[in-house]
This record gives structure tokens, sequence and C-alpha cells, in this order.
């Protein structure tokens, strides 16, 4: 897998999560909706992580 498309992936997952997240607060699930809430917060962070990665693999090598 290329580095960009993990990084896509990674970002699909992300958003998945907050979709996951935002049916279960319209449920009125809150605990379920807290947890998943922290799950998307923690994929949006390593999918940023590998977005900053990648743009600076592009940068270094564009050089």
């Amino acid at each position: 897998m290329t580095d960009s498309v993990h990084a896509a992936e990674i970002h699909r997952l992300a958003a998945h999560a907050h979709e996951a997240a935002a049916a279960s607060h319209s449920m009125n699930d809150h605990l379920r909706a807290h947890e998943q809430s922290r799950l998307a917060h923690e994929r949006s962070v390593e999918a940023h992580h590998a977005s900053e990665a990648l743009a600076a693999e592009h940068n270094t090598t564009k050089k």
C-alpha cells in the first residue's frame, strides 16, 4: 500500500468514526457516543500525522 493510499484510508476511517459517533448521539446513547467520539478524534489525529508525513516526504523529494 502506498503512503498516499494509507493516508487516505486513515482519513476514511476517521470520517466513519465521526459518523458512528453522530448516529449514537442522535439515538441518545451517550456512553457509546463518547467512546466513538474519542475513537474518531484518535483516527483524525492519526490521519493528520499521516498526511503531514506524506507532505514532508513530498517536499524533501521535490528539492
